[in-house]
């Protein structure tokens, strides 16, 4: 698809929505085609949706949502937007609301390395996401995995020698819940916190439930826990040997011993096939089990709760709903501005 200019496409309904706007499905005229708009209404949210073109610009990959142009200023009080391509599979989180609320661990597998081919091609380029979780990580109709929601992203100068990001403590972002230690202590940014934030994820997808759920119910103390206790999330009781090897990879408290995702791609989790035995294709519709795997509709719409701003997760300013803590709908982005 070339540039796209106003007067040649139409806006559809709202497929998500957040801090700074709301996501819609569009159509362009001449062709057919459907793709998807980013809007911003608010000077201040102009600036995270700048930085999230200026990133999706810069890249070119299958693992990454496809950049198709912008409309507006950062400057501007009025509307701005991007166009980005439409996967039609929806976020990782809607397939686990989808699919009986968690995946089987031969998915799990497949979706763990194509987000590892995605993270292996950003870092290559020196930027951190971020806020990797299943609401950022897009489903194609063919089963490939694009990373999705550069608002938070970072670019680090150094990739060789991996450095930290300088100077820039205050301006880091992401979901509490799915951050790494040494970022909600404020001790810098590193790719390695985008493999902490992986683990965190194939937690989500094999339990459907947020990283350290259970584990500590008061907000707060939550936040604390992961910054400064020797502990990490729960795994999943029933994952193979692989598996829970694969996520004590990601999961290491220091990001100095935690594998890159160039090593993670070599990991047997990842490389080689399910050892389970894997059930055979079912003789007839009864012998699937429709009522446990739950369908929802076909509907489009999956509207995201308004993600959190902030730059110290310590901060008095800041307050957490317990609500905010339950469940991955609910759950705050924190963000930059």
């Amino acid at each position: 698809m070339a540039g796209i200019r106003p007067g040649e496409w139409v806006k559809g309904k709202v497929i998500g929505s957040g801090s700074h706007g709301n996501v819609h499905l569009a159509m362009e005229k001449s062709t057919g085609e459907l793709f998807t708009v980013k809007y911003s209404q608010f000077k201040e949210a102009n600036r995270s949706l700048h930085d999230e073109a200026n990133f999706l610009e810069s890249v070119d990959s299958p693992h990454v949502v496809r950049y198709l142009g912008r409309n507006g200023s950062l400057n501007r009080v009025n509307t701005s937007s991007i166009f980005m391509e439409y996967v039609s599979g929806g976020s990782l989180s809607d397939i686990l609301q989808k699919f009986g609320g968690k995946l089987d661990e031969q998915v799990i597998r497949l979706y763990t390395k194509e987000i590892l081919c995605g993270l292996k091609y950003i870092h290559e380029q020196g930027i951190v996401h971020c806020d990797i979780k299943c609401k950022n990580l897009l489903l194609g109709s063919s089963g490939n995995v694009k990373l999705a929601d550069f608002g938070c992203a970072k670019r680090i100068k150094n990739t060789e020698n991996n450095e930290k990001l300088a100077n820039s403590c205050q301006d880091i972002g992401g979901t509490p819940l799915w951050m790494a230690p040494e970022v909600l202590r404020k001790e810098g940014l590193y790719f390695a916190s985008d493999i902490w934030s992986l683990g965190c994820t194939v937690i989500e997808m094999a339990t459907g439930k947020n990283p350290w759920s259970g584990q500590v119910s008061d907000p707060m103390a939550t936040v604390l826990k992961i910054a400064c206790s020797d502990e990490k999330p729960e795994f999943p009781t029933d994952f193979s040997e692989e598996g829970l090897d694969f996520l004590d990879k990601c999961l290491d408290r220091n990001p100095d011993r935690r594998w890159t995702a160039v090593e993670l791609l070599d990991h047997p989790f990842v490389c080689q096939k399910l050892h389970k035995k894997i059930a055979t294709s079912p003789s007839s519709v009864f012998d699937i089990g429709i009522s446990e795997i739950g369908y929802d509709s076909d509907e489009l719409e999956s509207p995201f709760r308004d993600d959190f701003r902030g730059r110290n997760p310590f901060s008095s300013r800041h307050y957490f709903a317990e609500s905010d803590f339950c469940s991955s709908e609910e759950w705050i982005t924190v963000r930059s501005v």
